[in-house]
């Protein structure tokens, strides 16, 4: 089996490096047409510069591809809709929106402002649901659009001094959670990645033998099959190192304490309560119609 991207158009969010780059580069060598998106500012999220989106589009071209560079933040709205109207003037159509774009302001939540807990969720939640709106009504159009988010699994189980990224990113799984719902009797299929991966994001947080095995590189295999016709909908794909996996919301039985329970009756059953061991996902749905 071979995944071509032919005659399609993607648009990367945040695409000058790291695992944007490397998604960008993946698309464009297998057919698609890649607006290659980024701001070009510093980790937090300040600063800008088009050099980084047109250096990765030259690599595109070099290598017999095609692709144009577009400047826009992603928590700007306007910014936003570039990226998509770029896709139809350059291209005349828009297939796949990979929301990547992101910045850290790392720090425990007692030292952390409201703004820097109000930038990183500008940019991760509300820059990715910038760009998918203005997407959206395209893909309802044509019948056909694949949009990856990128979570983390910071979101997912928590990380010591990410309470705004943290919230950014399960805050995006809430987002595809529902349009997957409201996006599949249109073919349009939302679906997240959850990368651990060595960029310059990361590269302060782990360890130097560490980050030479979780290469940006090997996450790109799992996005890519998210933006092909294959791919499901509503799946959390974790992915580090080269090694792939799925995480889900599950639900156990329970207990039932009737309509007279009491605090004492939680106490009581608090140990069936919280007991996983017969937990299984919310909706019960096959990989393929997930």
């Amino acid at each position: 089996m071979s995944y071509s991207f032919e005659g399609k158009v993607a648009v990367v969010t945040g695409a000058g490096g790291g695992l944007g780059r490397c998604h960008a580069l993946e698309l464009a060598k297998r057919g698609a047409k890649v607006v290659v998106n980024d701001l070009g500012g510093s980790m937090d999220g300040t600063g800008g510069s088009s050099d980084a989106a047109n250096s990765v589009v030259e690599e595109i071209k070099a290598a017999g591809g095609e692709a144009i560079a577009n400047g826009g933040s992603v928590s700007d709205r306007a910014g936003a809709k570039s990226m998509v109207d770029d896709a139809i003037s350059a291209f005349g159509r828009l297939d796949i929106v990979i929301n990547n774009a992101g910045i850290l302001r790392d720090k425990s939540f007692h030292k952390m402002s409201q703004d820097d807990f109000e930038m990183v969720m500008d940019v991760h939640l509300i820059g990715s649901m910038n760009v998918t709106h203005a997407a959206w009504p395209i893909m309802r159009e044509q019948g056909y659009g694949r949009i990856v988010m990128t979570t983390s699994p910071s979101g997912l189980y928590g990380n010591f001094g990410q309470a705004n990224y943290g919230a950014a990113k399960l805050g995006l799984v809430g987002f595809m959670n529902t349009l997957k719902i409201e996006g599949a009797k249109y073919n349009i299929h939302t679906n997240a990645i959850a990368p651990v991966a060595a960029t310059r994001m990361t590269e302060n947080l782990m360890t130097e033998e560490a980050l030479e095995k979780l290469g940006p590189e090997l996450i790109t295999p799992g996005v890519v099959y998210l933006c092909t016709e294959d791919a499901p909908n509503g799946v959390i794909l974790q992915a580090a190192g080269g090694r792939f996996s799925i995480a889900c919301i599950v639900e156990n039985r329970g207990v039932d304490l009737g309509l007279d329970a009491t605090v004492e009756d939680i106490g009581q059953n608090i140990d069936q309560i919280v007991d996983l061991s017969d937990a299984k996902p919310r909706n019960m749905l096959q990989l393929g119609s997930m």
